[in-house]
This record gives C-alpha cells, sequence and structure tokens, in this order.
C-alpha cells in the first residue's frame, strides 16, 4: 500500500537578499531552508489564529 503524501508543492518567486538572508537564518538554527520557510509560515500562521490548535 502507498503512502499518502500531504505535503503540496509549488514554485517560490524570492529577491536574492531574502534568500540569502532566510538562508544564513536556517544555517543558524540547523535547519534547511525549506524547513526554515515552514517554520517561519507555521509561526505567521499560529500567531494570527489561522491553524485548528491541532496542528
Amino acid at each position: 500500500m502507498q503512502k499518502e503524501n500531504k505535503n503540496k508543492s509549488f514554485v517560490l518567486r524570492i529577491d536574492s537578499e531574502r534568500m540569502d538572508a532566510i538562508e544564513k537564518w536556517a544555517a543558524d538554527e540547523f535547519r534547511s531552508v525549506n524547513g526554515q520557510i515552514i517554520y517561519l509560515l507555521d509561526q505567521a500562521l499560529k500567531k494570527n489564529k489561522r491553524l485548528n490548535k491541532k496542528d
């Protein structure tokens, strides 16, 4: 039986200055760039009460 993938992929266009900052921040916190972006989005969603409590 094949495991269902709950993640969605999309293209993100970002300027080089922001990308460099995110890459450095991710490295400082021992995360991948993808992991850092997910973390930042998760924090913003929680702060603005856009995410269910169970998540």
